[in-house]
């Protein structure tokens, strides 16, 4: 057999090949698109009170309680970090407790009472964690602070309750906890700019002891 017939076979089957891939892409591309089209989405109404306001939403049922909250009720403060449950930034309290909200489905809070950072305070009228941030730099980028003062509230809450962590099992032994409680209270909110000495004063300051 010639060279020059080698060649043309050879460039035969790369045409051919490339065909066939393209050809490939295009229907799974296709079916990709029917199967989206087609599709139905399962909704289901819930109802619950975020931010003391009675709310009432028509969702698919794979929707997180963070995208209903961000995407159905616009309420952008509590920021999707990693979706998965890893950084805090979308940490919500729901019935006093709080949680990060990429990890929970909107349906599993029919009648929950939801609060966001939108809820703990205004420009003209801060929460008093919140003013402790400013006043002592417990941000740099701004993007865990909204998840991270929603935190700092509720850990003062379960200080302030009684309610046991990993450092004090007994917190009638010590019921303002240490900057080690509180730090390993903090320790699921992540803040890559590293603030957490700021954080952990501001959080000393709301509940009255010195920085």
């Amino acid at each position: 057999m010639k060279s020059t017939d080698l060649e043309l076979n050879r460039r035969e089957l790369m045409v051919s090949a490339s065909a066939c891939v393209a050809s490939t892409a295009l229907t799974g591309t296709a079916m990709a698109q029917e199967a989206s089209d087609t599709g139905t989405a399962v909704l289901s109404n819930v109802s619950f009170t975020v931010n003391g306001e009675r709310r009432e939403l028509d969702l698919d049922l794979r929707t997180t309680l963070l995208d209903a909250l961000r995407e159905h009720l616009h309420l952008t403060g509590s920021k999707k970090g990693c979706d998965h449950g890893q950084c805090g930034a979308c940490t919500v309290m729901v019935n006093g407790r709080r949680m990060v909200s990429c990890l929970s489905l909107a349906v599993m809070h029919e009648g929950d009472e939801v609060t966001t950072i939108e809820g703990l305070g205004t420009p003209d009228k801060l929460h008093p964690m919140q003013d402790a941030f400013v006043k002592h730099d417990g941000y740099q980028c701004g993007y865990c602070t909204p998840g991270q003062i929603v935190s700092a509230v509720a850990v003062l809450a379960e200080v302030k309750a009684g309610i046991p962590s990993h450092v004090t099992a007994d917190l009638a032994a010590a019921p303002e906890a240490s900057n080690a409680e509180l730090r390993e209270r903090m320790s699921g909110n992540i803040c890559r700019c590293g603030a957490y000495s700021n954080i952990a004063e501001a959080m000393t300051e709301v509940a009255g002891r010195p920085a």
